[in-house]
């Protein structure tokens, strides 16, 4: 039986309303927002089916596998490397500690993909589990929208089996884009970053973002030469300028060559390697060019078009504040929404869209102080406003309080890599409008952080919290001297 709808305006029309269906609720995806709101939709009584394509850990329109690319190629197998990676550093600075290390230190590649592979075997396994629990039908294959109350699944075998639903869900998910350059087959992605047979020892990164400097951070650690190309001036656009540059400074520092203001123009395959061009004449040879140019939303088999849910240049599914499309019985959530790509944003968009319509309380995501975090080494995390968006967004002037320091840590390892915290305030109100951290234990530090601008901690709350000491988190909360006072709509200025 369907359930009833949340009444709020529009929110409880939809098409057909007295008619029965074979599910309250079909989702396409099972990715973490998919998986989520399947989840909560049936707690909350509604009955639901779910469909993903097979399991491997590299996508592509055929394949994918419950836990979507979060879990099988996306934060989880990155942050396993990750921290593969920390432990060649981490094992230099144990010298100045008393460890007495072997001049050579071997690493095994295999070893360590073979254990990402076990655990996103195991996560994949709990994430089918936690659907069976819940008592949310499963189906393997692929699915696709033929009606605003109706998808069908084709089978690995073919066999294409039609459901009807009160309402479907298209939580699909984003793929990664690859730029139409001569020699672009040359060239991997993420995907098959995370599942390369053997360590590159020379690699090529092509991208600015956050995919791009944490992959170059992990193959730099794991003992490869790694050249960095992007567009712009600094990498990681849309980050704190300050910020950006700490981490360019991080990322040298730590050997990798940066090439700013480059672009790849061709690929060619040679006997010694794969010859990359650049727009400056510029060329070297690499073992593995890694695209890391950005994502797409996957929608293109969806026949999104042919039952008339819109979209827009990307492919990404327009939605309104509910996550509802244009189509009344069809909602998106995701990545494929394209609006802040982040698993736990499309968790928190899927626990809304369950709320709002089997919950009976209306409920929209709320995009405010979202804090997340750039996995290089060592690595970046915010929340809230940059100080450049504080300039462009307040109307009186903008405090910043900075902190550089050397981390305890390093005074005894010797390793020269500052940590630098950064607090951005409302003059007027006192309110800290943006926090942000580089140096070991960011992301742990930012969480807690974010708490307190979600509850719109000033900074007076800040100064009158005591520290933990000692520990590089107390310096958020003994800033006293403002760095800088800038007037709204001024220039953000850094001491770098």
């Amino acid at each position: 039986m369907a359930r009833k709808m949340l009444v709020d305006g529009d929110l409880n029309q939809t098409n057909n309303e007295g008619a029965e269906y074979d599910f309250d609720l079909f989702v396409i995806g099972a990715g973490s927002g998919g998986v989520r709101a399947a989840r909560f939709s049936a707690n909350y009584g509604a009955k639901v089916g779910i469909c993903e394509l097979p399991f491997h850990p590299i996508s592509s329109e055929v394949i994918g596998g419950v836990g979507g690319t979060c879990v099988i190629r996306g934060c989880v197998p990155k942050k396993i490397l990750v921290y593969g990676a920390t432990f060649g550093g981490e094992i230099e600075d144990a010298r100045n500690y008393g460890w007495e290390v072997n001049e050579k230190l071997d690493f095994n590649w295999k070893k360590l993909l073979q254990k990402k592979t076990d655990e996103i075997n195991r996560l994949n396994g709990i994430y089918k589990r936690l659907l069976s629990n819940a008592s949310v039908k499963l189906l393997e294959g692929e699915g696709k929208i033929v009606g605003p109350n109706k998808v069908e699944v084709t089978q690995p075998d073919g066999t294409k089996l039609s459901y009807s639903a009160k309402h479907i869900l298209i939580a699909t998910g984003s793929r990664a884009h690859r730029p139409p350059i001569p020699g672009q087959e040359l060239a991997i992605t993420s995907d098959e970053a995370l599942s390369l047979d053997d360590l590159p020892k020379r690699a090529v990164v092509f991208g600015g973002g956050y995919i791009a400097v944490e992959f170059a951070s992990i193959w730099r650690g794991l003992g490869a030469t790694v050249d960095l190309f992007y567009r712009k001036e600094l990498p990681l656009r849309g980050f704190d300028d300050e910020m950006r540059a700490v981490v360019a400074r991080n990322l040298e520092g730590r050997g990798i060559k940066l090439h700013p203001q480059t672009n790849l123009m061709e690929l060619v395959k040679t006997d010694n390697g794969i010859k990359v061009i650049t727009d400056h004449g510029g060329e070297l040879i690499a073992d593995v060019v890694l695209f890391a140019t950005g994502r797409l939303p996957n929608t293109k088999r969806l026949n999104l078009e042919a039952v008339g849910v819109e979209i827009d240049k990307t492919g990404a599914v327009k939605v309104d504040e509910y996550s509802r499309t244009n189509i009344p019985s069809i909602w998106a959530v995701g990545d494929v929404t394209n609006r802040m790509n982040l698993t736990p944003v499309a968790l928190m968009e899927g626990t809304c869209f369950a709320t709002t319509v089997f919950g009976g309380e209306s409920s929209k995501p709320d995009y405010r102080n979202i804090p997340c975090a750039v996995f290089s080494i060592p690595p970046l995390s915010i929340v809230g406003l940059s100080e450049e968006e504080a300039i462009e967004q307040v109307n009186g002037d903008v405090l910043v309080f900075t902190s550089t320091f050397n981390p305890m840590k390093n005074t005894v390892s010797g390793r020269q890599e500052k940590t630098i915290m950064k607090l951005v305030v409302d003059a007027e109100t006192d309110k800290v409008l943006g926090a942000s951290m580089c140096g070991p234990d960011a992301p742990e530090i930012m969480q807690g952080i974010a708490v307190a601008l979600k509850c719109g901690a000033t900074k007076a709350q800040f100064d009158s919290t005591v520290g933990i000491h000692p520990s590089a988190a107390e310096e958020f909360v003994t800033m006293r001297s403002v760095s800088r006072r800038v007037t709204a709509r001024g220039k953000a200025k850094t001491n770098l």
